[in-house]
Order: C-alpha cells, then structure tokens, then sequence
C-alpha cells in the first residue's frame, strides 16, 4: 500500500495517549497506525450510520411490505402456520 504521509503534531490528555500506547503495543504496530485505525473505522461507522434509514423511513418501508411480493409473503405465511401447528399439542387441537 502506497501512500504520502504528513507530519503533524496534536496535543493529547495523558488518559488517551495511555490508550493509544496501550493499543499500540497491543496490535505491535506504531502509534500513529493506532490513530489511522481508530479514524478509519470511526468513518466507515459514521458512513454506514448516514446510509441507514431514519426510523420514521425504516417504519414506512416495512409497513408497505419490507420488501417483499405478495407471493413471497404469502408462502412465508403459509410457512409459519405450518410451523405453529406442528408445534401445538394435541388438546389444543
């Protein structure tokens, strides 16, 4: 992996510049791997959060059918009927 790298400098507390050393020695890489890491990951999660419906979206969708046909919704259902009245006990019969 080929890539320019630029010197900076940042003021840390002593309890995070304890973490990163702790990590750094941990994962055996240097501490600046260790910040690399840490921001890499916290944009991929920042990026899948903003790519994830609001609550109110995620609601509509699943009220017009999450996806699915109508056939494929009506062989799901016919599945878990199967499944419930497999399940039943006899006096329930």
């Amino acid at each position: 992996m080929t890539y320019s790298l630029t010197r900076t400098s940042m003021a840390l507390d002593s309890m995070t510049l304890s973490a990163i050393n702790f990590l750094a020695k941990k994962w055996e890489v240097s501490k600046a791997e260790v910040m690399r890491r840490a921001i890499k990951k916290a944009k991929e999660d920042a990026d899948l959060k903003e790519q994830q419906p609001k609550p109110i979206e995620a609601l509509d969708w699943l009220q017009k059918g999450g996806g699915l046909r109508v056939q494929e919704a009506e062989v799901f259902r016919k599945e878990v009927r199967a499944e419930r009245e497999a399940k039943r006990y006899w006096w329930e019969h």
